[in-house]
């Protein structure tokens, strides 16, 4: 009888949560790719090299850290649905300004205010699917939810580069038009996220009475189970040592995906192709990232695994990205970018279950908040780490080789200090 009411609630939660998750998360990343895109033609336009670019990109990561935490903090005690809308709506309207950036400066400056706006977006729904979703789907749920990373390239990617023919329009250039069309989908978004979330099981009118129970029950058993064996309080959750190498582990996981992310299509456009052939061919290693997260993603609920698949998929991407770097220019690096795509992508599902295996309650909000700002600090270091590379030689190769080397110390991180026991399984078994 559980069984069958725990089917039918959790098959309503995952049709009614999960797209809008990936949706929501998806809009997100194809905000932060399209600046790679617009680099194509807006770098000559507005007068910025590959080292200022790394710099002024990277720009957004601060915003985002400086807030990461305290937006997390708000999203706990006023709620998902107000905070989210507020995310999306102010993120919109700032990723939509940067059309009009007419220099290092400006554009530096709106990409740091950018940060702010969306920070806590990310961590605010891993909080959120803890209030949703029962342990033993955590790593689908992730993987499902980060599903919106490698698809808002294979996506975007083509979406950004045929934006481009809109050149001239209205006296805007091409760069332009993509940022403006890809903020506006965002801002109605975000308006409509008012209307179709729910903030906690408990208010879900859209679950039945039994249902509905269940899911409050199974949850708060859950949370209660791990705060009997170790209940961690929102200081520690800061610097536990666990959290500190949680943090250690996905920052280097950030840093070799964002510094592959922002200068993939200048790259990929040293194969000779056109803008919307770039394009194209970008969406192959994130469709490889795609399927390798569902993956993994399904694997690691399924055989109860977190740590050695997150190893694994570590190893994966350092090797893809050496192999890139010695392929440089040619077909080849293309492959070498998908083994590190699946690689790095790979690693969602295993590592966004591991946090709710620690932390409960406003330590959740905390930690989960401390561990992505604190990590997504690897999106300034890998971009600025592969436009001076860029700079100094005149090669991505060296560039590439230090984000395999950041990806090689995720995976050291992940064998040697990354045991952390399943309570929760333990106590349900």
């Amino acid at each position: 009888m559980e069984r069958a009411i725990e089917r039918r609630a959790m098959r309503k939660v995952y049709l009614r949560l999960l797209p809008f998750m990936i949706l929501t998360y998806l809009l997100c990343y194809v905000d932060r790719i399209n600046v790679g895109f617009a680099a194509l033609t807006m770098n000559k336009d507005i007068g910025l090299d590959p080292g200022v670019f790394g710099l002024a990109a990277g720009a957004f990561f601060w915003g985002y850290f400086l807030l990461e935490v305290p937006s997390n903090v708000i999203l706990e005690r006023i709620g998902a649905r107000l905070w989210i809308a507020r995310i999306m709506i102010s993120w919109g309207i700032l990723s939509g300004a940067t059309a009009f950036a007419v220099g290092p400066i400006s554009f530096t400056v709106l990409r740091f205010l950018l940060g702010l706006a969306e920070a806590g977006l990310y961590p605010g729904i891993l909080l959120y699917a803890t209030y949703w979703f029962p342990d033993r789907h955590r790593a689908r749920i992730m993987a499902g939810l980060t599903l919106a990373l490698p698809l808002a390239v294979a996506i975007g990617a083509p979406i950004s580069t045929a934006l481009f023919q809109l050149h001239g329009l209205l006296g805007l250039r091409s760069w332009q038009w993509m940022f403006i069309g890809e903020a506006t989908p965002t801002v109605l978004i975000g308006f409509a996220v008012l209307i179709w979330v729910t903030d906690r099981p408990a208010q879900a009118r859209w679950l039945a009475l039994d249902e509905r129970a269940w899911l409050v029950d199974a949850i708060e058993a859950e949370n209660r189970r791990i705060e009997a064996h170790r209940k961690i309080g929102v200081l520690r959750s800061f610097w536990d040592p666990k959290v500190l190498l949680l943090t250690l582990n996905y920052f280097g996981i950030v840093t070799a995906s964002l510094g592959l992310l922002i200068f993939l299509p200048q790259m990929i456009k040293q194969l000779g192709l056109t803008n919307m052939q770039v394009g194209w061919v970008t969406m192959v290693p994130y469709l490889c990232g795609s399927a390798s997260m569902l993956v993994l993603g399904w694997l690691a609920d399924s055989i109860g695994e977190r740590r050695w698949l997150l190893f694994a998929s570590c190893v994966l991407a350092a090797v893809g990205l050496v192999m890139a770097g010695e392929t440089i220019g040619t077909w080849w690096c293309v492959v070498g970018m998908s083994l590190a795509a699946m690689g790095l992508y790979g690693t969602k599902g295993p590592f966004w279950a591991m946090p709710p295996m620690l932390l409960t309650g406003t330590a959740a909000a905390t930690g989960i908040a401390w561990i992505n700002s604190v990590g997504n600090l690897g999106g300034f270091v890998g971009p600025t780490v592969v436009g001076w590379a860029r700079q100094g030689s005149g090669s991505f190769a060296g560039g590439l080789y230090a984000l395999a080397a950041f990806a090689a110390l995720s995976a050291v991180v992940a064998a040697v200090w990354l045991h952390i026991p399943r309570r929760v399984l333990a106590a349900a078994e």
